[in-house]
């Protein structure tokens, strides 16, 4: 009998990486130092590992909550060609927990707060936060970072180039950056170690190039927004980047294969670009024309600026403010039904197979995507809008337990113990943990 043919290597990425994990006297930092220098434009990302709770039943008393440590930082650059390649994509991954982060605070704080290099990121803030907290442990009070200016969120960039009402807010759940990279630019980012142990080391050549490419690839989606705007030309109707909320986004635009000249140039006698014009335009960076690309950074541009509260640990906050605000009657008539009592469902003892089957209610349907990408079987409801009455019905049927953070639910008497829980984190790591 013939082998098994294995199956088809996926295609290498794009782009090469380098991977920063020496002394502050390594060669790859100082390549970065001088990418971050000349870049123009640069996009961001950061991982951490999810944080995990003890068992609920540890007598000892828990630690003070605390933001994840930030274990990798994950840096995309193009520059003008004084330091780096002009119109080439520097691709770093930079291991925190090895490289010494005194000699990186102050390039970044610099990075973040340099008018002329506009930096990208996809929903950083919460990304900023960590690494904010994560520098000033280790370096001290006031080594964290304030602020990143100017700024492009790729979600809003995603709804402008889908031709989104600007009058209208964004969908209030907004798109993954897979699902935007799959319809933007036809690639498929796999997301199976989105939630992998980024603390371990070595790190896989999987999870480099993983956290390489949600850096990399935010780079294609600006020089969309680029050609998008130098195709529709600077007579167009001037339009803000869409806030973030609600409405369904119409197909996006087709991009012409053609260039119109940049304002800062004329047309040539037959009435076309010069070539040198065409060639800038094309590239999806005008460096070519400092001033035209300067007015887009000027016109477009966002901030993120982190205040007092952000450096706080907001599930404490969350925690106290509840227990203030919760009524003492109907916290008493609730507080049996959060605990979990008896064996799961799919407990072999109650006739289940003893594979755990969860159900993730309408407002932590994120936890369900993240359960997945660790081989847990977790579902989403039926429908979009279910009833309470249904959730019930369809935990039943299929032996699951629901997880939901609506008390609401609660109350019905007819809920067995061991099959609800109520997700107590508000963030999607603090969730998968908790579960």
């Amino acid at each position: 009998m013939a082998a098994a043919s294995a199956p088809p290597l996926s295609p290498p990425p794009p782009f090469a990486v380098n991977l920063i994990n020496g002394c502050g006297s390594s060669p790859e930092l100082a390549l970065l130092l001088r990418s971050l220098s000349a870049a123009r434009v640069v996009a961001l990302d950061a991982e951490w590992k999810p944080r995990r709770r003890g068992p609920g039943n540890d007598p000892s008393p828990a630690p003070p909550p605390q933001f994840p440590t930030v274990a990798l930082l994950q840096i995309a650059c193009r520059g003008d060609g004084d330091g780096a390649r002009e119109g080439v994509t520097d691709v770093f991954v930079v291991d925190l927990l090895s490289v010494p982060l005194a000699d990186l605070w102050t390039p970044l704080r610099e990075l973040f707060e340099r008018p002329e290099v506009l930096k990208l990121g996809f929903r950083f803030k919460q990304d900023l936060v960590y690494l904010s907290a994560t520098f000033a442990a280790a370096l001290g009070y006031g080594t964290g970072f304030k602020r990143v200016e100017p700024f492009l969120d790729i979600t809003n960039v995603y709804y402008y180039l889908k031709g989104h009402d600007m009058q209208k807010r964004l969908p209030r759940e907004t798109k993954s950056l897979a699902t935007i990279c799959e319809e933007l630019l036809g690639v498929s980012l796999s997301k199976e170690l989105q939630c992998s142990d980024w603390s371990c080391r070595p790190l896989t050549e999987g999870q480099i190039q993983y956290a390489a490419s949600d850096a990399y690839y935010l780079l294609d989606i600006f020089d969309l927004f680029l050609q998008k705007i130098i195709i529709e030309g600077p007579g167009s109707r001037r339009q803000a980047l869409p806030s973030p909320i609600a409405g369904a986004a119409p197909p996006p635009p087709q991009l012409a294969p053609q260039w119109k000249c940049l304002p800062t140039n004329k047309p040539t006698s037959d009435g076309h670009c010069s070539s040198k014009d065409t060639e800038c335009a094309s590239s999806g960076y005008d460096i070519c024309s400092d001033g035209y690309f300067t007015s887009i950074v000027v016109k477009y541009h966002e901030k993120i600026l982190l205040t007092e509260s952000d450096t706080k640990v907001h599930s404490s906050r969350w925690k106290e403010k509840q227990k203030h605000a919760t009524n003492g009657k109907c916290k008493e008539k609730f507080e049996g039904s959060t605990e979990w009592q008896g064996p799961p469902p799919w407990d072999p003892s109650a006739g289940g197979d003893g594979c755990p089957k969860f159900l993730c209610d309408v407002m932590i349907e994120g936890l369900a995507k993240h359960l997945r990408c660790v081989g847990i079987d977790a579902a989403i409801p039926s429908s979009r809008k279910p009833e309470p009455r249904e959730l019930l019905n369809q935990t039943y049927k299929e032996r699951r337990v629901l997880l939901t953070r609506d008390v609401k639910l609660l109350k019905y008497q007819y809920l067995a113990s061991n099959q609800v829980y109520r997700v107590k984190s508000l963030l999607k790591h603090d969730q998968l943990a908790e579960a």
